[in-house]
């Protein structure tokens, strides 16, 4: 049974993963709009006693990077480095 609950977590984690960075590219694509619907959807939660945690008005969308795996092994000029080398104060 936990194993089913921990493949389910996980699908739900990616989904919401997914579904943020649309919200977030659909924010860039159509920002007045998506300030529009946000600002909607905070007056119901109001008037249905829901909170939100930020009590500030302005509405701001933050995206982080994203870096592919096995690039915190390479140079800033895109050379790999060798295991020797990162523990070694960066000399081969």
């Amino acid at each position: 049974m936990k194993e089913v609950s921990g493949t389910q977590a996980i699908h739900y984690r990616n989904y919401r993963r997914a579904r943020d960075r649309a919200l977030t590219r659909l924010s860039k694509l159509y920002p007045n709009l998506y300030k529009d619907l946000l600002a909607e959807e905070r007056e119901n939660d109001q008037a249905e006693g829901k909170t939100w945690v930020a009590t500030s008005t302005r509405i701001s969308v933050t995206v982080g990077a994203r870096t592919r795996a096995g690039e915190k092994n390479r140079t800033p000029n895109g050379s790999k480095r060798t295991r020797k080398a990162r523990h070694n104060g960066g000399k081969a």
